[in-house]
Order: C-alpha cells, then sequence, then structure tokens
C-alpha cells in the first residue's frame, strides 16, 4: 500500500516536472509579460523564474531525476514482492518505464506544449519554492558549467545572426503578434542590412543620360520622353559622368533654361556596386542628393541607383502618377509565359521554382550568360523543365522572352 501511494505521487511530481521543463521553454514571454502588467502575481513570478532559466531548469531537472529513481525504487519493491526476486527487477523495469513514458513524459509535456503560458502561471509558486530548496545544488552546477566552458573553451555567445532573427520574427507572425504586412516590413528591415547597391541599380544599358555638349532641345527630349526628374550627365561617354541635371533647374517658368548644362549641373555622388544600401543612403542624405552613380571595380559606371530605388528595398514598390503599371512576367497560357529582360532574376527564379546562381541581377543579363554571348531574336535554351526562348532585343540586351514548360 505504501509503495503504490508513492508510486502515484513520484509520477504525478514527474508528470509536473516535465510539463513545466516544456512549458517555460515553449513559452511566449511577451505575452507572459503582458499578463503580467494586468495584475496576474503568478505571471509576474513566472516571469522573474524564465529571467533566470539556468537555474530554473537546473531545478527541475534534480527534482525529475529524484522523482524518477524514488518511483523506480517504490516499483521494484512492489514487484519484487508480488512476482519474487527472478521476474521482479525486470517486469519493474519494463513496467515502470512504460508507465514514466507515457503519464510522466509524453502526456504533460504535450499538455503544456499547447498551453504553455496558463501551465507556467500555475506552476510558478511551487518552482519558486523548489528553486529555493535546491539554491545550494543549482549554486554547485551553475560553478560546474562554468569549469566545463573554461576546459572545451566555451563562452556565452548572445549575438543572434539573421536567419535567427527571421525565424523569430517568422514565429511572432504566425502568433498573431504582429500582422502579415507588418511582418513583411521587418522582414526587409532584416534584409536590407546586407543588401548592396549592385543587387539594385539600373544597368547602364538602361540608363537615361545626356551628354555635356547636347543641344538644350535633344536634352529636352530626353526629359520628356523618359519622364524622369533627374539625368546624369557625361563627358564622352557614360564612363565619364561629370554631374547630374535636374529637371526643375533646366526647365524655367518661361520653357528651357538658357543657362548652359555645365553650370546647371550638380556634382555627381559615386558608390562602389559592393557597397551596403544603408551606408549609400546615409551618403546621399548627407551630399543631399537623390541619384547615386554606381561604379565597378575598375572606376567604370555600371548604373546608378536612387534613393526610391533603396526605399522600395524596405517599403517595397513606391508608386507616384509617372509610373506605368507594368506586368514583367506576363501568363499566356497554362504552359506559356512573357517576361521582360529587365525583370529581377530572383523573382524570376521565385516565380517558376527554380534554382539559379548567377552574379546577374536581371533576367536579360542572366539569359546572356547562358548564351555565353550577345542575344538575338530566336536565341534559345532549356533550363530545369522549361524552354527559354529569345523573342525581342534592344541593343545587346535581351527585351523579352518566352518561356515554355516542356516537361
Amino acid at each position: 500500500m505504501v509503495e503504490t501511494i508513492i508510486i502515484v505521487f513520484c509520477l504525478l511530481c514527474s508528470a509536473f516536472f516535465s510539463a513545466s521543463e516544456t512549458a517555460y521553454s515553449a513559452l511566449n514571454r511577451n505575452r507572459l509579460r503582458l499578463m503580467a502588467e494586468k495584475g496576474s502575481r503568478r505571471a509576474a513570478l513566472a516571469v522573474k523564474l524564465s529571467d533566470d532559466y539556468d537555474s530554473l531548469i537546473s531545478g527541475i531537472l534534480v527534482g525529475n531525476n529524484l522523482v524518477n529513481i524514488a518511483l523506480a525504487s517504490a516499483g521494484t519493491v512492489l514487484f519484487v514482492r508480488w512476482l519474487g526476486t527472478g521476474a521482479g527487477p525486470s517486469v519493474s523495469t519494463a513496467a515502470v518505464t512504460l508507465i514514466v513514458l507515457i503519464f510522466g513524459e509524453i502526456t504533460p509535456k504535450s499538455i503544456a506544449k499547447d498551453h504553455p503560458e496558463k501551465f507556467a502561471v500555475f506552476a510558478a509558486p511551487m518552482l519558486r519554492a523548489l528553486c529555493v530548496i535546491l539554491k545550494p545544488v543549482n549554486f554547485l552546477f551553475s560553478k560546474w558549467k562554468k569549469l566545463i566552458g573554461k576546459l572545451f573553451g566555451g563562452r556565452d555567445n548572445k549575438n543572434v545572426t539573421q536567419e535567427e532573427l527571421l525565424l523569430m520574427l517568422e514565429e511572432v507572425e504566425k502568433e498573431g503578434a504582429i500582422d502579415r504586412s507588418e511582418g513583411e516590413l521587418l522582414v526587409k528591415a532584416v534584409e536590407f542590412a546586407d543588401s548592396t547597391v549592385g543587387e539594385i541599380l539600373t544597368h547602364r544599358t538602361d540608363m537615361e543620360a545626356v551628354g555635356s555638349d547636347w543641344e538644350p532641345e535633344r536634352i529636352a527630349a530626353v526629359f520628356t520622353e523618359s519622364g524622369l526628374s533627374r539625368l546624369p550627365v557625361y563627358e564622352g561617354d557614360l564612363d565619364h559622368i561629370v554631374g547630374v541635371l535636374n529637371r526643375k533647374d533646366f526647365f524655367t517658368s518661361e520653357g528651357i533654361s538658357k543657362t548652359p548644362v555645365n553650370e546647371l549641373r550638380k556634382p555627381p555622388v559615386f558608390a562602389e556596386s559592393g557597397e551596403k544600401l544603408g551606408e549609400v543612403l546615409k551618403l546621399m542624405k548627407k551630399q543631399q542628393t537623390h541619384l547615386c552613380i554606381v561604379v565597378d571595380e575598375y572606376g567604370g559606371t555600371s548604373g546608378l541607383v536612387t534613393m526610391e530605388d533603396i526605399l522600395e528595398e524596405l517599403v517595397g514598390e513606391i508608386w507616384d502618377e509617372h509610373d506605368e503599371v507594368t506586368e514583367e512576367i506576363k501568363t499566356e497560357s497554362d504552359s506559356v509565359w512573357t517576361a521582360n529582360g529587365l525583370t529581377k532574376l530572383e523573382d524570376f527564379a521565385e516565380r517558376f521554382g527554380l534554382e539559379i546562381s548567377s552574379e546577374n541581377v536581371s533576367l536579360g543579363g542572366w539569359i546572356m550568360e547562358m548564351l555565353g554571348r550577345v542575344p538575338e531574336a530566336g536565341d534559345s535554351f532549356e533550363y530545369g523543365d522549361y524552354l527559354i526562348r529569345v523573342t525581342e532585343t534592344d541593343g545587346h540586351r535581351a527585351a523579352e522572352c518566352r518561356i515554355e514548360r516542356i516537361r
């Protein structure tokens, strides 16, 4: 009779410790703190316990091991009395292991995982008492942990990697603490830190620029046709950008300004293609400019980036009344699509579920890389389950292509 009471008591304690371990490892601290701010004393105590998680988990593990050992001992005594010294110990080991596994581990941990905050609040007073009782033991364990860390060169690393932070944001969004739009903005903010201007620039082949020796009427035509508010000014060729011309300086209330272009243009701001977006944004704000020329490792012009381009990486597409709504990838049928050569390669790969490793940013640049030469209309190649055919070219690049599922 005594052994049975001990077994039941130890099994309940084992279930309590197992559930507590799971609850405190799975709980949402923000939700728990909110409960404490609303006046729940138990929630406030649970917050304190979770803040000292190492001591808490040590106490739980010590308590759980003690009751499991006591349960196994009582079970052995009981089964030896029933079955004798021959079969008793073996049957006791099998029975106690099964009982502890089902009722002391799996069941309580499953319940606690579904309701971690509620169980953590319920268990807080008893766990607090346990931590006080086992404080000397926890002290010894903490010293042992430090010794092991020194012996094996361990060190505390509280830095959160970008991947860990993105996973945390995904979990927070799933829990409903933030909505989808807020989650997307936070993810963009995290990824923004590692993005470079080379990833978002407008390539030199797609740049609109004017020569410093051009006639005013020719420059006015470029402004009118492009709808742009700023244009790079070059001398000789695009590798020699000497300034940036602002539309509001070029056009006055009386028409085209009479002032020479070389006097109207502002000094250009340059950045290398590998520079981080955040640093370039700071540079542009400091220089009070909305346009930056991106140069390659040899000092030649790779392209340009605007402040709008950088901000769009953070907040998404920014539209104004001058933007044309264009669909970069159009669906022609269930197995045929057409795509603009300026489509981001990353978006193209995601749309068709392709794994593409390339230094190129645009679809047109990747097509040239795959062909190994300047593309011509009619050129094609297979990639994955698709046949990609160039249907239109513009100068030295693929302006449009046709994607057909062939498998």
